[in-house]
């Protein structure tokens, strides 16, 4: 069994997104930009987890994702099912059809056991848990509350004050006075 880029991804997304639950909505390129993730890739995997209901979108300025439900309340297997990740060690994706030939290998019992441990391990670990591990490891997480929107988003500049002449006229009366 081979988890693909996928499944970790969208993991790995979630719990970006639950570490910052409490600041309001999370834009994918914010979660793009910090876990390295192409955004249209995101865009793809947020789709389907918002099918699943395990995210909601809010449109417009401050939008983005938050959680649908608790994380305590999502398990790993929900977001890499979510996903259409297939989580099968078999090599007929469990139609016991291993060789092309109507028959099981021999081997099959052994991979269908493993793939419904996979799936009772998966379901057993919260999302909740995975944030609190990464708490625990010292992610530092910027509480700024809910994000406010500015007109720019370029820096105010305070004029600088500046003790000089501004004419010709006051540089020959600032010579005169010396």
């Amino acid at each position: 069994m081979r988890l693909t880029t996928k499944g970790r991804f969208a993991v790995t997304a979630m719990i970006d997104l639950a570490l910052r639950q409490g600041s309001g909505p999370v834009t994918l390129a914010a979660i793009s930009q910090r876990q390295q993730i192409s955004l249209s890739y995101l865009e793809q995997l947020f789709g389907k987890l918002r099918r699943h209901q395990l995210v909601e979108s809010t449109r417009g300025p401050g939008g983005g994702y938050t959680l649908a439900r608790k994380a305590k309340d999502i398990t790993v297997a929900d977001i890499i099912v979510s996903v259409d990740e297939p989580i099968d060690a078999t090599h007929c994706a469990g139609k016991e059809n291993c060789h092309g030939t109507g028959q099981r290998c021999m081997t099959h019992d052994l991979w269908t056991m493993l793939n419904q441990r996979m799936v009772e391990f998966l379901d057993s670990v919260d999302l909740q848990k995975l944030v609190d591990e990464q708490i625990a490891k010292g992610v530092y997480i910027e509480d700024r509350g809910p994000a406010k929107r500015a007109i720019s988003s370029a820096p105010v500049v305070k004029p600088i004050r500046v003790n000089a002449p501004n004419s010709v006229f006051a540089l020959g009366g600032a010579f005169a006075k010396t």
